[in-house]
């Protein structure tokens, strides 16, 4: 049995994450923010892969989200409840990622999504 049920939600995958980091090593721009209960990257404040317990949540164009959950390990990521997942959003679990060319291609594909949109500016602090 893993974990306990008074543990609370489960932290994400630090050994995920520093994957994830070392195939972005060379990316200009990723910035890193926790949220979802797990770390997302971002380019251009756009994410672009995130670590959501021991899987990869990968933003990719809408259109393919359909011909991408065929793959190995994806499925829809869901947070929305009964509004049913968004298209573009993949969780994909372990079996997915487990190699070095899996887990290179699913953040490249992130990667390509987040530099297609525009940039979000920064946005302002509220003074309160």
């Amino acid at each position: 049995m893993r974990g306990s049920a008074l543990a609370g939600p489960m932290p994400y995958s630090q050994a995920q994450a520093d994957r994830v980091r070392s195939i972005l090593g060379g990316q200009p721009g990723i910035t890193e923010k926790e949220m979802f209960g797990g770390i997302a990257f971002l380019l251009g404040g756009n994410m672009a892969v995130g670590v959501h317990g021991e899987d990869l949540i990968v933003r990719v164009q809408p259109s393919e989200t359909d011909a991408l959950l065929r793959e190995p390990g994806a499925k829809p990521f869901d947070l929305s409840g009964s509004r049913g997942p968004p298209a573009g959003w993949l969780l994909v679990s372990p079996a997915g990622t487990r190699t070095e060319a899996g887990l290179r291609t699913w953040v490249g594909r992130g990667v390509a999504y987040a530099i297609s949109l525009p940039k979000k500016a920064p946005k302002k602090k509220s003074k309160r």
